[in-house]
């Protein structure tokens, strides 16, 4: 999985999974830009990587900031949006509007505006992949900013994935699975993940986490091109992609690794609906 020649950005990158992103492209022969607030943590990943890497310290959410550093970094061929935020744990109603929406803004708008900055390039070229990192989209109370804002991507993947495939852009949705960051951090040990996430402990008890080079592995092989096929999909490191390349007619025709609602029952009309959608979600135009 040789990516000498590549330029590949990874937000939120100066620490924890961001880094580990940052360094397993940055071993296979990329060029590596990391993106974050914090300069010392940005400067901590680029002396991990060497004279391949470079950082600029920035706000995704900031679209004049985001669209400043994409024209400094020049063409991009990967870019990983890895830069999010957990949010608040707690009631919805009891909880701050202004801390919920911020969750939304940095999990969806930054990784919008990311892609907005590459994709003309990628199209133009007509070439690139963008790797955008969610989570499982479950329905768990007590977490309702951090997992709306991931859903909202993950659906996201699959619409603009939808329309980059016939410039050979490639995007997809990557769950890294449960690795001992910050983030996992505070949902075991504060006292608000401690009282309305109790279940999150588990993971942890049951020895289902990863280390950070399981979910790296996997970005870096996501990030060479030889998964394209797999473009608009949810994957993990938990997931056979041969498999999945091999069994792509299947995974297409069944929707496998999409988001989708099934109904207890279809009538007529909401049938012909979705037949019409399903061939929409297919068309290649």
């Amino acid at each position: 999985m040789d990516l000498k020649g590549h330029t590949a950005v990874v937000t939120g990158g100066g620490r924890g999974l961001g880094r580990a992103f940052a360094q397993a492209l940055g071993a296979r022969g990329a060029k590596v830009v990391v993106i974050a607030r914090s300069e010392h943590e940005l400067d901590e990943t680029v002396a991990s990587i060497g004279s391949r890497a470079r950082a600029f310290a920035a706000n995704v959410t900031d679209a004049e900031s985001v669209g400043e550093v994409f024209r400094k970094i020049g063409a991009v061929d990967v870019l990983v949006n890895n830069a999010g935020v957990l949010g608040p744990i707690g009631p919805f109603a009891e909880t701050d509007f202004d801390d919920w929406w911020r969750t939304i803004d940095v999990n969806v708008r930054g990784s919008m505006l990311c892609m907005h900055a590459v994709l003309p390039g990628m199209i133009e070229r007509h070439g690139g992949r963008i790797i955008n990192i969610v989570t499982s989209a479950f329905s768990p109370a007590y977490l309702s900013a951090y997992l709306t804002s991931k859903t909202a991507l993950i659906r996201a993947t699959e619409c603009i994935a939808a329309e980059t495939k016939p410039h050979r852009v490639s995007i997809f949705s990557a769950g890294p699975g449960t690795v001992a960051t910050a983030m996992t951090n505070r949902s075991l040990h504060s006292p608000e993940g401690q009282k309305w996430i109790p279940w999150f402990r588990q993971t942890f008890d049951q020895g289902l986490t990863l280390p950070p080079e399981r979910p790296a592995a996997m970005i870096a092989a996501l990030a060479s091109g030889k998964y394209d096929a797999l473009s608009g999909l949810y994957v993990t490191p938990f997931d056979d992609l041969d498999a999945l390349v091999a069994n792509r007619d299947r995974v297409e025709q069944e929707r496998l690794h999409t988001l989708q609602i099934r109904p207890l029952k279809a009538s007529e009309v909401s049938a012909a609906l979705t037949a019409i959608r399903d061939q929409a979600c297919r068309a290649r135009t």
